[in-house]
């Protein structure tokens, strides 16, 4: 299955919003769509981390299309940092631009990014408006700079035991009163360098895909 890369700008509330769409290459109708978050946006992170795309290529295989997006001020999206606050906005925008009546929304994030998405599920878990995230998927969470929010059940979160930026500790202590399981990688540093297949197969087995059936997934 060869995804189609699409460009797109939506409207976000700083000004234009730079997106990628990812789409599976393929007949059927879509099973859903994935809209993801990138790491810190001042400190390198972008819609084309490894880390997002990776999830981008994961989502494709499942059939979901996935959405990538720039933070305000991040490559072409205009705006500027908000420390957090804005970047939530953002997001919420881009779910409303991208989302598909009648398909679950996956919402992702990568460090920074699921911080983002924490909180974006969690707007849509209290709006009467819209309905709430099918599922949460965060990766390296940045709970020692950022309060998550609270997830959803069924949110999974995965960890890198080297964890060099946000100690494994400081999402234990999130995760703890929260009886948020957390799915540690043994030996993982917080980009997952030479692990991002060990990472991808996680995200497959959390939507019941088979090790061997993960496989016949691949491009």
């Amino acid at each position: 299955m060869n995804p189609r890369t699409e460009a797109l700008v939506v409207a976000g509330p700083a000004g234009a919003l730079q997106c990628a769409v990812d789409r599976p290459d393929g007949t059927s109708p879509p099973r859903g769509v994935a809209v993801l978050c990138h790491p810190h946006p001042l400190h390198g992170g972008t819609m084309d981390n490894k880390v997002v795309i990776t999830l981008a290529r994961v989502f494709v295989q499942l059939g979901h299309v996935a959405v990538r997006f720039n933070f305000r001020g991040v490559g072409t999206s205009q705006g500027s940092w908000d420390e957090g606050r804005g970047e939530i906005d953002d997001a919420l925008a881009v779910i409303a631009a991208t989302r598909a009546p009648g398909l679950p929304l996956v919402l992702g994030g990568f460090s920074f990014g699921g911080y983002v998405a924490s909180h974006a599920a969690a707007c849509l878990a209290s709006s009467a408006a819209h309905a709430g995230a099918a599922r949460v998927v965060l990766i390296a969470p940045a709970a020692r700079s950022f309060p998550l929010a609270d997830v959803p059940a069924g949110t999974l979160v995965v960890h890198g035991e080297h964890d060099e930026v946000v100690p494994l500790s400081a999402v234990l202590d999130w995760a703890r009163p929260r009886a948020q399981p957390v799915t540690l990688v043994p030996g993982a540093g917080h980009f997952f360098h030479g692990q991002l297949t060990l990472l991808k197969q996680i995200v497959l087995a959390a939507w019941g895909v088979a090790p061997g059936a993960a496989a016949q997934l691949h491009p």
